[in-house]
């Protein structure tokens, strides 16, 4: 089932990743497992970036670090953005190239790039509640409300990963049509977000 696509086996070879990355220091190099690239890379931005918001809700810092975090963030929100339009690219390539082609197929409303997106956000999840299990520093019922937190997290993962498997094998049988989905994100755009580029043109 478009298998040069790579995107099997999605929640073991994240939560793998993941613990490489949260090595110290943090590492990006490849592990020897089979893994579509730019699910890989969209992963790795999502890291990046949940890394960055831990450090926005910091408030022992002053203002102006908090500043430049935050325009990390954005970096890194456009990245993921592209990295998920980019692998529906690829996907839609491979659809298009094997699939039957039906008009009337039915259209679904979150493509493929979008749920591995979110695929890698819950596996995030999952390894940070895994870590807050843990902890020494608290009390039973924290630890409690983390394990079951943590079971619902796997749940939710693992209904996404069998979501995302169904609608790749609609798309084969052709029961389902795909399409591109553009984000057009206007806030990281100077010519778009009317803060920026009215302050830009009240500086000339």
């Amino acid at each position: 089932m478009l298998n040069r696509l790579k995107l099997d086996d999605l929640e073991e070879t994240f939560d793998r990743y993941l613990a490489f990355w949260h090595t110290d220091p943090p590492a990006y190099d490849k592990l020897d497992i089979s893994i579509n690239p730019i699910a890989l890379e969209l992963a790795w931005r999502n890291y990046l970036l949940w890394h960055e918001e831990d450090k926005a809700r910091r408030t022992d810092v002053d203002d102006s670090m908090i500043a430049t975090v935050k325009r990390a963030i954005d970096g890194y929100n456009q990245q993921r953005n592209d990295l998920i339009e980019k692998l529906d690219e690829a996907i839609l390539a491979e659809v298009t190239a094997i699939a039957p082609v039906s008009d009337a197929a039915a259209i679904n409303s979150e493509t493929p790039g979008s749920i591995v997106d979110r695929i890698s956000i819950t596996s995030l999840k999952i390894y940070h509640m895994d870590e807050d299990r843990l902890r020494d520093d608290i009390d039973d019922e924290h630890r409690q409300r983390s394990l079951h937190r943590l079971a619902v997290l796997k749940l939710q993962r693992f209904d996404l990963y069998s979501a995302l498997q169904q609608l790749l094998a609609d798309y084969q049988a052709g029961r389902k049509q795909m399409k591109l989905y553009r984000q057009f994100k206007m806030y990281n755009d100077p010519t778009l977000n009317p803060e920026v580029y009215r302050a830009a043109g009240k500086s000339k």
